[in-house]
């Protein structure tokens, strides 16, 4: 196929929602056909390998499509190669049976069928860090204890290299002009047993595949036979090695999964498991491609929703999250009885939930709900409140953080400034007289702060409005301020609370992990210094809300690790006023600009940390927060249907999200806020930060307007 063929081919399967470009070939065809070497020539390439190189290369680069690569033999140097323009390889063992190689076998005549030379291809692949296909072919007259030892074998390469992502039970179909073609097909049930043995030889992780065009009839006996996969399935291209026997229609693959009890889920080229430790086994070059098109779990996403943009909620997930479920399993509905009776959940039961897909995914949300009723009525708390970043300055170097601003920070959205004690002073009295209750005060390390530049901060706000409730300080400024002053944390602690701190905001968490902590915010403070933090203050008496930044390069055990230590600290102390989930904001984000993170969360993943967080945290910690500046109007009220019972504060004026390109604006209005409680079926109250109610709600409690800084105070933010 010329190049414009092949692209022909791929762009009608990126129009029809592939996902993957298979490309099947024979091994090395110029070495024995004269036609090939010449056709080689005349689109110049000096072999079928760099041809295919090429042509791998081009199709991902114009149309995105993953490639999937079956090119025969390779030697260590062609699969280096190769690797870099796919995200997967194959070739099929077929058998490990010397004997069909012999005169009168069905691989006589044919040396690159060797099954040495074929384990030698699969070894390199391993070797190479390459995602692998293979398999056998059984009808060929093999045995079946030769079956056995071929599958042993593939055990045995992928025991050592971790690299074979399926196997193939694939049997042989008769073909017309054949030497085959009056040979007898393996019946149904030969079939099946051979299935049953392979999901019986590997772990209970391996992935088990049978062609579907190759049974019609008998698909969900395949699956009770132990497959949970179907391969490629194409709609615009048919099964080249076997023409004869045609593609199933997606519904009806649909529905026989549905018939064994399964459901049908779209993959990519390379499975989840590899995605989920892409920089391992995907090259650099392919995988900003396949990080941005996956969710935690390493699945497609199906949808284009992302946080902090103004996208259309997804239908389906929309629906489901707010609709009461259909008959759920048994599993989930353990888990359920058990988060709803206040029972600690295990990690892996965590993990379970978030992986819920359709009732199960409907059935956890509505648990949720009914959960955030029993705790504390239908009130959907807010507060009046602005949050002051009084510096973008910050001599750390976070890979999620498009707001701080360094010598090697230009680049990023906005510019370099540092607020006085007077303008954060003025911006204090302005909030007081906007009927705000508390101030949200944050910014970056400044190399020239110390624990003198918070104490003042500190004294600045409670001097210009002495009964407004100062919520200040992460973690982080927590304990350079403490380490600047040579005090522990618990003295600075007390030093800063006499000077009017009221609470901590629980950010610097990011993800409570330090697996994670080490790829997104490495020169950070580390999860048992975040916690040391917080409970010194808890046991000052200074409470705090809890968060959680997922969606970047974390994984469902992440947040389920994260969950888990959020609960024992809150068991201990108490000090915990509130769980706020913010989804992870890429478009300006550094690392996501790199390439090495996903796109934020999905939205039935962000709908679910909000639903499993309630469920997680009972009865530990009655109020769960969701962030209108991430979720939008549309997704926070969804979130009120799945568990959340707040939505937080009116900010007047909002610096981090928006400088990592989020649309959503500046300030909610109280009338706003109460509107999308009104939506979601909510009585709206505003409350004070420790969540004491604050009289009857007015849309008059506060101008209806959004926030714009008077020329006088905008002038004094002086870009330095």
């Amino acid at each position: 196929m010329s190049p414009d063929e092949v692209l022909h081919v791929a762009r009608a399967g990126q129009a029809a929602g592939c996902r993957e470009a298979l490309f099947t070939l024979g091994d090395k065809p110029e070495l024995r056909y004269s036609a090939a070497r010449a056709a080689l020539d005349a689109l110049g390439y000096p072999t079928t390998l760099a041809y295919l190189q090429a042509m791998a290369k081009l199709v991902f680069d114009e149309t995105g499509l993953l490639p999937h690569l079956n090119p025969g033999l390779l030697q260590p140097a062609d699969l280096a190669r190769l690797r870099t323009v796919s995200v997967s390889q194959g070739i099929m063992l077929e058998s490990a049976s010397e004997r069909l190689m012999r005169q009168g076998g069905v691989h006589f005549g044919s040396p690159d069928k060797s099954p040495a030379l074929r384990r030698a291809t699969i070894e390199a692949a391993g070797e190479h860090k390459v995602p692998f296909t293979s398999g056998i072919l059984i009808g060929i007259g093999e045995t079946r204890r030769e079956r056995i030892e071929a599958l042993l074998a593939l055990r045995d390469l992928h025991d050592r290299h971790g690299h074979l992502q399926e196997i193939i039970i694939q049997n042989f179909r008769p073909k017309p002009a054949t030497r085959m073609k009056d040979s007898i097909a393996p019946s149904i049930e030969d079939h099946i047993w051979t299935i049953a043995v392979a999901r019986l030889i590997f772990d209970s992780g391996m992935n088990i595949q049978a062609p579907p065009n190759l049974s019609p009839g008998n698909l969900t006996q395949l699956i009770d036979a132990g497959i949970n996969d179907w391969g490629g399935v194409s709609p615009v291209t048919p099964d080249w090695v076997n023409p004869e026997a045609p593609w199933p229609h997606l519904v009806e693959l649909e529905r026989a999964t549905a018939a064994a009890g399964k459901r049908l889920v779209q993959r990519l080229a390379v499975y989840p498991e590899y995605v989920r430790n892409s920089e391992t086994w995907i090259d650099g070059k392919l995988r900003p491609a396949v990080l941005k098109s996956v969710d935690a779990d390493g699945w497609p996403v199906d949808d284009d929703w992302r946080p902090g943009r103004d996208d259309p909620l997804p239908a389906k997930d929309t629906a489901l999250a707010i609709n009461r479920p259909a008959i759920i399993g048994n599993g989930m509905s353990q888990l359920l009885n058990k988060a709803q009776k206040g029972v600690t959940l295990n990690e892996a039961e965590i993990v379970t939930m978030f992986r819920a897909r359709d009732e199960d995914f409907s059935a956890i949300c509505t648990a949720a709900d009914a959960l955030r009723r029993d705790v504390g009525g239908d009130n959907a708390t807010y507060v009046i409140t602005r949050n002051i970043n009084y510096t973008n300055i910050c001599s750390f170097k976070c890979q999620f953080c498009a707001f701080s601003k360094g010598k090697t920070s230009e680049a990023l959205r906005g510019k370099p400034y540092l607020l006085s004690l007077a303008e954060i002073s003025q911006r204090v009295v302005e909030a007081e007289a906007r009927a705000a209750t508390e101030v949200c005060m944050q910014g970056g390390i400044h190399p020239d702060y110390t624990g003198n530049t918070y104490l003042d901060i500190c004294r600045a706000a409670k001097s210009a409005a002495p009964d407004i409730h100062i919520h200040a300080f992460s973690p982080l400024e927590i304990q350079q301020g403490a380490q600047t002053l040579g005090l522990s944390l618990h003295d600075f602690l007390s030093a800063l609370k006499a000077a009017g701190l009221g609470t901590l905001p629980g950010t610097a968490a990011e993800i409570l992990d330090d697996e994670v902590r080490a790829i997104i915010c490495p020169d950070k403070i580390n999860t048992e210094t975040w916690f040391e933090v917080m409970r010194t203050a808890h046991r000052l008496g200074i409470r705090s809300t809890a968060t959680i930044m997922f969606g970047h390069v974390d994984r469902y055990q992440h947040w389920a690790r994260h969950l888990l230590r959020l609960r024992d600290l809150q068991a201990d102390t108490g000090g915990f006023t509130e769980l706020v989930p913010l989804p992870f904001v890429h478009m300006e984000a550094p690392i996501f600009l790199k390439g090495r993170s996903r796109s934020g969360p999905t939205f039935r993943e962000a709908i679910l940390m909000h639903a499993i967080g309630r469920l997680v945290l009972h009865p530990l910690l009655p109020n769960i927060q969701t962030s209108w500046v991430k979720m939008g109007g549309d997704g926070a009220r969804i979130c009120l249907q799945s568990g959340a019972n707040d939505l937080g504060g009116t900010l007047m004026e909002e610096s981090i999200t928006r400088a990592a390109g989020a649309t959503h604006g500046q300030e909610m209005t109280p009338a706003q806020l109460q509107d999308i409680a009104h939506a979601a079926g909510r009585v709206p109250r505003q409350r004070t930060t420790l969540y004491g109610m604050v009289g009857d709600v007015s849309s008059a409690a506060a101008p209806a307007k959004a926030y714009a800084p008077p020329p006088a105070l905008r002038q004094l933010n002086q870009v330095i």
